[in-house]
């Protein structure tokens, strides 16, 4: 019988840190600090960023599309910022502060200019994260939010919309397209015909991108998760170069290097670093 409490769960983010570095995964998503039985995270300034603008305008999906600006994406932000002001955000002065609020509001000001998108229907998926069994057999669940789903009336049909805050190209290699495509297709019952990254430092527009295959898709992601559970099973979760790029913030963190400056909306224990 299927039971979702013992299953393994995984997803874009805790596969790419898997990819990364096995003790990254660990260190972010099953060690808890014993004196608290929390998970931690570490954030800093870009990943704050990137939060603050994805919440100012992943909400207006929510809203009838006459409703969607009747509050400006300018307040939005404002409103969002307020969660990762300060040391909430890993920011080390209110000078570097500034610096990331003004490339927030550039980006929410393109996207206010070219509201592509925004301004067509959305399917809202119902679960809060939505999932679904990858594999019954090996007890894994793939999870995952998507950031947008633009519903085309004439087709019947949605596109995938991913915003992206950074300055570089996602990774041709990436996982997420794959994830995201499988995700969509099993947590509605529109088809896909389309899926797209929104570079909103940059670009006007989202960017079409080839279309994944589904199988293809299936084999990648499954592959991965199989060995992200037997590391699971196994306890296995070693560090390849003994303290890489991807875990060192989370050792600095159980070592009592870092600071902690409250919790996360996942109810995290947030640490920033200090300054290098």
């Amino acid at each position: 019988m299927k039971d979702k409490y013992s299953a393994i769960w995984v997803s874009h983010s805790s596969m790419s840190d898997y990819l990364k570095c096995p003790r990254a995964y660990y260190l972010r998503n099953v060690y808890r600090d014993p004196k608290t039985n929390k998970k931690i995270s570490v954030i800093e300034p870009p990943l704050a960023l990137g939060q603050a603008v994805h919440e100012a305008i992943e909400g207006l999906s929510k809203l009838p599309v006459d409703e969607r600006f009747v509050v400006s994406l300018l307040d939005r932000l404002e409103k969002s910022w307020l969660q990762i002001t300060g040391q909430k955000g890993g920011f080390t002065s209110k000078q570097q502060e500034e610096k990331y609020k003004a490339r927030a509001v550039a980006m929410i000001k393109r996207v206010d200019e070219h509201r592509g998108p925004l301004t067509a229907k959305a399917i809202k998926i119902r679960q809060d994260l939505p999932y679904y069994w990858l594999s019954e057999e090996d007890n894994i669940i793939l999870c995952g939010k998507i950031d947008w789903l633009e519903y085309n009336e004439v087709t019947d049909a949605v596109r995938i919309v991913d915003f992206k805050t950074g300055k570089s190209d996602e990774d041709s290699e990436s996982l997420q397209l794959p994830i995201y495509y499988l995700l969509a297709t099993h947590t509605q019952t529109k088809p896909i015909t389309g899926i797209a990254y929104w570079y909103i430092d940059r670009d006007d527009e989202p960017i079409d991108l080839p279309f994944p295959d589904a199988d293809e898709s299936y084999k990648r992601v499954l592959d991965i998760a199989k060995k992200v559970a037997l590391a699971r099973k196994l306890g296995h979760f070693k560090c390849k170069e003994d303290g890489c790029r991807a875990c060192r913030p989370y050792e600095m963190v159980i070592k009592g290097k870092a600071t902690q400056v409250g919790q996360n909306s996942f109810g995290q224990d947030l640490y920033i670093l200090p300054i290098a």
